[in-house]
């Protein structure tokens, strides 16, 4: 198929990215590996997304890099413990409550102040 051929009965309408940047209180919260993780998979969960694969990895200072896979896309955070600073990215590709796998990432990691964006992909 070509790159620019779309299935046919494929919508891509409801493909969208969410991106959050946030800073929290306590940078200790962005350099636990498997709390991060936990919080991660009930992140997917509350917003009503299938987790099918995952990976992660701590950095030398601690940081975060995870990724969750998605039936409906992914789900991944990065941390910077250093600037309080973490980003979470959220493609999905079908029905996933976006603003209830934000929310609780937030609330979870007592953010001071986030910046949510939203962008729809594969809009012809």
């Amino acid at each position: 198929m070509p790159l620019t051929a779309v299935r046919p009965g494929f919508d891509p309408a409801p493909m969208r990215l969410y991106t959050m940047d946030a800073w929290v209180h306590d940078a200790s919260a962005l350099v636990d590996h498997e709390a991060l993780r936990t919080l991660l998979h009930a992140a997917a969960t509350a917003g009503g997304a299938h987790v099918v694969g995952e990976a992660f990895h701590v950095f030398p200072n601690g940081a975060v890099t995870g990724a969750l896979l998605l039936a409906q896309s992914h789900l991944t955070i990065h941390t910077w413990p250093e600037h309080r600073l973490l980003n979470v990215d959220l493609l999905s590709c079908g029905p996933v409550d976006a603003d209830a796998v934000l929310a609780l990432i937030r609330e979870r990691l007592g953010t001071e102040r986030a910046r949510v964006s939203r962008v729809a992909r594969g809009a012809r």
